[in-house]
């Protein structure tokens, strides 16, 4: 038996996603959700293909102009549904899909710009099977039985300095106050950022599981949340409001309230039946 599943974000503009394919939510067909803000932008999208039914959710999160993740918003879930072997091997066509991704916006840098974006993505396989995958700090958090379980890690200069050392870059806190590849960039994996693309990666961490009865949340916010607040927390504030949308409002306000200097960027999915 499925499991359904809800979700909102902190506003709602309407917007269409360069997938040719039927957009369903909640059993309509209607246009997919998007919200800019900043250089943010979110995709909540539900899918279907024959008997299979998709739950396609993301928070883009650039810097250096909004280009970079204008592009992923309209490509890299089409990229990674294009790759034939999706449907048996999910983790490498979403790996795939992400480099062909990179590579195609470094190659069309002229138009995009210098700019680049970290990315979250979730993929729901009918209502049961949870990939999801991340490059940079945006952060993916997952409710079972009431306790917060991170499903992506966070790419930092500090973490990843062996990586970008041994690529000829360093690691700096000049100028500013947190660690920066070449002092110029405060997340180790991103894609775009053609200048620093020679010590940088864009390789996604993937991780998988089971959606089951006492899975109940899925956050997925940008690092101005998660400066601000624990995984827990975050977790415990979303449980408590059963919208979706509503939860999400909730989180962007907590976080706002809390003086986050960051982009605050957050989606809520609940899952239900």
């Amino acid at each position: 038996m499925q499991r359904r599943s809800a979700s909102g974000l902190d506003s709602v503009n309407d917007g269409r996603v360069d997938i040719e394919i039927l957009v369903k939510q909640a059993g309509c067909a209607l246009q997919s959700f998007i919200l800019w803000i900043g250089y943010a932008v979110f995709m909540i999208l539900t899918l279907r293909f024959k008997d299979t039914e998709l739950g396609l959710f993301a928070i883009f999160d650039g810097h250096l102009g909004e280009n970079v993740p204008a592009y992923l918003q309209k490509h890299l879930f089409s990229n990674i549904l294009k790759e034939e072997e999706f449907w048996v091997d999910p983790r490498r066509s979403i790996s795939k899909a992400y480099e062909k991704t990179d590579q195609a916006i470094l190659s069309h840098s002229s138009d995009l710009g210098r700019g680049g974006s970290t990315a979250v993505t979730a993929l729901l396989i009918n209502g049961r099977r949870l990939w999801v995958a991340n490059v940079g700090d945006s952060r993916a958090v997952l409710s079972r039985g009431g306790q917060a379980i991170q499903m992506t890690m966070d790419h930092e200069p500090n973490t990843e300095r062996g990586s970008i050392e041994n690529k000829g870059g360093f690691v700096s806190n000049m100028p500013g106050d947190v660690p920066r590849v070449n002092g110029q960039l405060a997340v180790s994996r991103a894609f775009g950022d053609k200048s620093l693309k020679s010590h940088l990666r864009s390789d996604p961490d993937i991780e998988d599981t089971n959606i089951d009865n006492h899975t109940d949340i899925l956050v997925l916010a940008s690092d101005g949340v998660w400066k601000v607040m624990s995984n827990q927390e975050a977790i415990d504030i979303a449980r408590k409001i059963k919208d979706p949308q509503k939860a999400a409002k909730r989180l962007t306000a907590e976080a706002l309230k809390r003086e986050s200097k960051d982009d605050i960027s957050c989606v809520v999915v609940r899952f239900t039946g």
